[in-house]
């Protein structure tokens, strides 16, 4: 979720302001803190099946992904992200200094000419196996990691703290995003869900089948809507909603009880 405008705009949008305190008070030498950022349509999907996504969200959405990328130290996104829509992963649209530009791309496929590597006077990071030889544009640094296959998310973040980058924000794509999820490394999880139905195209978070519902997550989290229809779910991963008590019918029974003109709809809605 990105845009080609610049249109710097005050932005008070109260979860964006409560996690920037929260990443404010890390202390040194704690371990790093991970958010993932995540744009979707009412059915999950953030792109058509021809690949096209601007604009699923609105720009509330667009002025809270900048507000997240100011409060952070680095933004990072995987090559395919780069390759498909060329982002700035600046912040434009809010007051704030910009994060360093991080690419996963272990293969050197990158374009050096890609917008996010533009020399801005902000750090930019290629991350690439041990041995690519690939050009990057003046100025970009290059982290070598070990390893054949996709990297793994721990390494991924440990290279960033070894360079002083202790609060992440992952943007995408959704493979990066999802094995970020899947690795039980990211802290914070936003995600803005418009009020379109594709029907078809691009899921943008996937993790592992649940056998049964006991062992899907089901995290704490706080939902705000905005005037566009947008709505945000900003789930803390490390704290469990807390457990509903009684089953369905028995909670039907007592709102039943309590508000008696209220009942067929509830047993209606399922």
């Amino acid at each position: 979720m990105d845009d080609r405008t610049t249109r710097p705009r005050p932005h008070e949008d109260a979860s964006a302001r409560s996690h920037m305190a929260i990443a404010g008070r890390q202390n040194k030498g704690a371990p790093p803190v991970v958010i993932a950022q995540l744009g979707q349509s009412l059915d999950g999907r953030i792109a058509t099946p021809s690949g096209e996504s601007k604009y699923i969200n609105g720009p509330h959405a667009l002025d809270h992904l900048h507000a997240l990328r100011a409060s952070v130290d680095a933004v990072v996104v995987g090559v395919g992200t780069i390759c498909a829509d060329d982002p700035l992963l600046t912040v434009r649209r809010v007051a704030g200094r910009h994060p360093a530009r991080v690419v996963i791309d272990p293969t050197g496929r990158a374009d050096p000419a890609a917008r996010c590597f533009r020399n801005d006077g902000t750090r930019r990071i290629v991350l690439r196996r041990t041995g690519v030889d690939a050009p990057v544009a003046d100025g970009v640094e290059v982290a070598a990691l070990d390893g054949d296959g996709p990297f793994a998310p721990a390494a991924v973040v440990a290279a960033l703290a070894a360079r002083g980058l202790a609060r992440i924000l992952v943007e995408g794509g959704p493979s990066t995003l999802s094995a970020f999820m899947e690795a039980d490394l990211v802290d914070t999880l936003h995600v803005f869900v418009s009020p379109v139905i594709l029907g078809a195209g691009r899921i943008g978070l996937s993790r592992k089948a649940c056998d049964t519902l006991a062992q899907a997550l089901r995290p704490t989290a706080h939902v705000q809507l905005f005037a566009d229809g947008d709505v945000l779910f900003q789930c803390d991963l490390r704290r469990a909603a807390p457990a509903a008590s009684g089953a369905p019918d028995e909670r039907e029974a007592q709102l039943s009880d309590e508000h008696p003109g209220q009942s067929s709809s509830l047993r209606v809605a399922g």
